[in-house]
């Protein structure tokens, strides 16, 4: 008999597991249960959709023809309880649906601050395309909102309201924007851009009250004792996986749900991947519970690979991001956090301006354009992280460097000596190195 695949989930983990599993498992029945109603869709796109940059059809990155291609049953509903000696899984709208193995991608939720009003009417978060389409209709008779986080997806929020006309103010916990991840320039670099489009920074400040009328959001105070007042709160200070069914299941959990590097959890029929997943690396003991978009295609794929019969490992390889920063494409590669004293590595970065200066963490160029920005963090003999804000042209290459932890040696010294001309010396050495590794292949 055809093996009875169901997918719960419907984000990029559940599509990338349903396209491994149909390349390895031609009549296998495939189905997808998912609470959202509409077909699968680029979560990272959500940003765009919010400043009106693409439509709404353009976030559907397949179509309902190449679902169909894959022989997919997609369901509606929520899936509520588990039975893994059953092999079934209950649905809110009662029934059950069997499987022989089970993928669970239930995804993250935004967490809300434990403040006052929080549950008030106006207060969003972006999880979900029903997330942004709601920010959407609230922008449309606001004008004002306040948004509190301090990640990517706060800055999405902020720069979203602020293309809909909405009047943002913007609530940093700290002295400065993302600063466990960005240098102080880059931080400002950003702060600047927002800045110029309208958005109104407050740093060292905290949501306390949400404030209401008639059950609906009319203003905020802050820990300071700032009243501001406003139609939507739009908060974003971190996510929570979702791990009831997991937990519904007697499954092993910790942070997420706890899988091995074949996403298999402590039952052997039943795969976890995506946000929810919490991966164990066996030779470190360590464990790693990631949202990047990648690294959930990665993990679904190798999962519909071992559902489907296969003995695929996940590869975490180099963590990697793409997003937009104050209107800034932006990637951040491998290990891009601040150097601490007792770290073996400096930082380097560049500017579009050919003035630099040595700061305590490396040698630093200044753009006094402000147009874009490159940040080296390099070891002993490889260049281990970067930030790459505004031009991408250096993206791929250091992307690749990266990975393959490629011995820079020869041009350490320079790049130190000379940060101004990181460009034109690592694409020589690109050259250099990529073309030698290439010619020695058979």
């Amino acid at each position: 008999m055809a093996t009875r695949y169901l997918i719960i989930g419907n984000g990029a983990a559940g599509l990338s597991c349903a396209e491994a599993i149909r390349r390895r498992d031609r009549s296998g029945a495939i189905a997808t249960l998912s609470e959202e109603a509409h077909g699968f869709y680029s979560r990272p796109g959500l940003a765009y959709y919010l400043t009106g940059t693409i439509p709404e059809k353009q976030l559907f990155c397949r179509s309902e023809r190449e679902v169909r291609a894959l022989g997919i049953h997609r369901m509606h509903g929520r899936a509520t309880e588990i039975s893994p000696s059953r092999h079934t899984v209950a649905i809110a709208s009662g029934g059950q649906i069997a499987y022989d193995c089970l993928l669970l991608a239930p995804g993250a939720l935004a967490v809300r601050p434990k403040a006052p009003g929080i549950e008030l009417q106006g207060v969003v978060t972006l999880d979900s395309l029903n997330d942004a389409r709601q920010i959407l209709r609230l922008a449309r008779h606001a004008r004002r909102a306040v948004v509190v986080g301090g990640g990517i997806t706060a800055l999405e929020l902020a720069e979203g309201l602020t293309a809909q006309g909405v009047e943002t103010h913007y609530f940093l916990r700290r002295d400065r924007y993302w600063s466990g991840v960005l240098d102080s320039d880059e931080s400002r670099l950003v702060e600047d851009r927002l800045e110029e489009e309208g958005i109104r920074i407050h740093r060292h400040t905290e949501l306390s009250t949400v404030l209401g009328r008639r059950g609906r959001v009319c203003g905020v105070q802050t820990d300071r004792g700032l009243r501001i007042d406003c139609q939507i709160l739009a908060v974003a200070v971190g996510i929570r996986p979702r791990l009831e069914l997991a937990r519904s299941a007697g499954l092993a959990t910790g942070r997420g749900i706890v899988v091995d590097e074949m996403m298999r959890t402590s039952d052997p029929d039943i795969f976890a991947a995506g946000d929810a997943a919490e991966v164990l690396d066996p030779a470190t003991g360590s464990s790693t519970l990631d949202s990047l978009w990648w690294v959930a295609l990665s993990q679904g794929r190798t999962a519909g690979e071992n559902m489907a019969g296969g003995q695929a490992r996940v590869d975490r390889g180099v963590p990697f991001n793409v997003t937009r920063l104050g209107g800034m494409t932006t990637t951040i590669l491998g290990t891009v956090g601040q150097p601490r004293k007792d770290d073996d590595l400096v930082a380097i970065a560049r500017g579009d301006s050919n003035t630099w200066r040595e700061s305590g963490d490396g040698l630093t160029i200044e753009d006094d354009r402000a147009q874009s920005r490159l940040r080296l963090l390099i070891g002993p003999r490889e260049i281990v992280g970067a930030v790459i804000m505004g031009d991408q042209s250096l993206s791929r290459i250091l992307q690749i460097l990266i990975r393959e932890a490629a011995d820079i040696t020869p041009i350490r010294e320079q790049l130190l000596a000379h940060p101004e001309r990181c460009g034109e010396l690592l694409t020589l050495f690109w050259n250099t190195w990529n073309g030698g590794r290439h010619g020695a292949q058979p």
